[in-house]
């Protein structure tokens, strides 16, 4: 009878663990990698799966320096994102297959506007707003994956 009740009562502190614990306890951490644009070494979170990629940065209350999101697609894509449940302001990249930058955008937190690159793009990079333009990092530049 005592081992009956010691697990149900650690089931309980599971239980109220899970459904009381900030989402982003429930958030797997993605894989990271290095990425390098011009003299800056930047570390990004990499979302490749329909499920990481709707999830993005949604939920997160803050992002490190140099820290970011890489959405990887397997073949290029033409679509827009948005910043629903996003709290912290970014900046977003839309990046060809070569790893040339086709567009930076800017976009405010909570909103719903649909930020849309120019064409068709194999990569999207997301980081704190403004980190393109502090780092002069401009349209036609290359985000490359090894040094």
């Amino acid at each position: 009878m005592t081992r009956r009740v010691e697990k149900s009562q650690c089931l309980i502190v599971l239980l109220t663990f899970f459904l009381f614990a900030p989402a982003s306890y429930g958030q797997a951490r993605l894989p990271r990698i290095p990425l390098y644009v011009k003299d800056k070494t930047i570390h990004v979170e990499v979302a490749r799966t329909e499920e990481e990629q709707a999830r993005g940065l949604m939920g997160r209350r803050s992002l490190g320096k140099d820290e970011g999101m890489l959405f990887v697609y397997e073949r290029d894509v033409y679509h827009g994102f948005w910043m629903k449940d996003t709290l912290i302001p970014l900046s977003i990249a839309f990046i060809d297959q070569s790893g040339r930058i086709l567009a930076i955008l800017d976009m405010e937190p909570l909103t719903l506007d649909i930020h849309m690159p120019p064409r068709a793009f194999r990569y999207a990079l997301e980081m704190n707003k403004g980190w393109f333009k502090t780092h002069r990092i401009q349209v036609g530049d290359f985000v490359r994956f090894s040094k």
